[in-house]
């Protein structure tokens, strides 16, 4: 017999379950359940399953309520993962018809899934989407099987007066002007500086902001996130205008000497897409590819098509967004951001 049931607040037998199975992600984290819900108001519907041999699983999920668009059930909203974690197939199946029961209760008209594994269900995954990882040793044997490019680019940095710092919820104000003016750069709407401290204070001692400054001034930085043996990178950017000097690079080589020396056995660069520029950025680490599986869930009886004319609406919104003063940015970016859901 097999129980699956909404759960209201993430226990510590769902962090068990999570801390041990390989499936499970940064996503799983029982973490994002307060974290989004009191940032952006959205729905969790947070399912646990366990059966009378006394195997167990969970699948974390959200209800967004999109204007216009209707509503939208997602595992896991701004996150590369998600999806079931069980470690049996049909224990998966059963989390995942479970969730569009729930969706189809509250009126969804569509259902994302983003899984680290293929699953069992009656649909087709996306699968251009990778993580990006790489798998961590002493530092000095890390630095040896780099390219010259990194290292050059990595001296290149150090040459040019950079510097990085380490800290928690007090460099995110330096971190989000730097975040907010890239994101405006890429024609994408920011998170809410509220939600990103959120975050951070959820994740306590496993959470940290890493800074690179030239100067006093601050010129880049990223959130870096400990889920059991990764450290993850939800979130970085740099100052376009200082590129020339290289600190992503630099950002990056300090973080992952830091991810080695506590013990972390992967670092976990985030997704991209197969072969874009960012994937080509964290290729050169040496990192390798793990794949990403994006549902869409069958919700109703028919498929809806895709309008046509998405793709090229999407790029005269970047447009436009590229060229909006940046304080308005800042201000309505987060108000749109909270629903879209990548």
């Amino acid at each position: 017999m097999v129980t699956v049931a909404l759960t209201a607040s993430p226990d510590e037998r769902w962090r068990a379950i999570v801390e041990a199975s390989p499936a499970a992600r940064l996503a799983h984290a029982p973490e994002w359940l307060g974290v989004i819900a009191r940032a952006y108001s959205h729905t969790p519907l947070y399912l646990t399953l366990a059966d009378d041999r006394g195997a167990c699983g969970v699948l974390p999920a959200f209800l967004v309520r999109r204007p216009v668009l209707g509503s939208v059930v997602t595992s896991m909203p701004f996150l590369d993962g998600g999806g079931p974690c069980s470690g049996s197939p049909e224990l998966d199946a059963r989390l995942v018809e479970q969730l569009i029961v729930e969706a189809r209760r509250r009126g969804a008209r569509a259902g994302e899934l983003r899984s680290a594994i293929r699953l069992p269900i009656d649909a087709e995954p996306i699968e251009s989407k990778v993580n990006m990882t790489l798998a961590l040793d002493d530092p000095t044997a890390l630095w040896r099987r780099f390219g010259k490019s990194v290292r050059n680019q990595i001296r290149k940095a150090e040459k040019a007066g950079l510097t990085v710092e380490y800290g928690g919820a007090e460099g995110l104000t330096p971190f989000y002007d730097t975040f907010a003016a890239r994101m405006r750069d890429l024609g994408s709407p920011v998170h809410a500086l509220t939600f990103l401290r959120d975050v951070v204070d959820a994740f306590g001692p496993r959470a940290r902001v890493v800074l690179v400054k030239k100067g006093a001034a601050t010129i880049g930085g990223l959130i870096a996130l400990r889920f059991n043996d990764r450290l993850v990178v939800p979130w970085a950017s740099c100052r376009k205008e200082f590129f020339a000097f290289c600190p992503n690079m630099l950002l990056y080589w300090e973080t992952i000497k830091t991810a080695c020396e506590d013990g972390c056995r992967r670092f976990d660069f985030g997704r991209s897409t197969r072969n874009s520029g960012t994937y080509q950025f964290k290729r050169q680490w040496g990192a390798e590819e793990e794949p990403l599986y994006w549902y869409h869930l069958p919700l109703a009886a028919r498929r809806t098509a895709r309008a046509a004319g998405t793709a090229a609406g999407g790029a005269w919104m970047t447009r436009m967004w590229q060229h909006l003063p940046l304080l308005l940015t800042r201000h309505i970016g987060p108000q749109i951001r909270r629903y879209l859901t990548q």
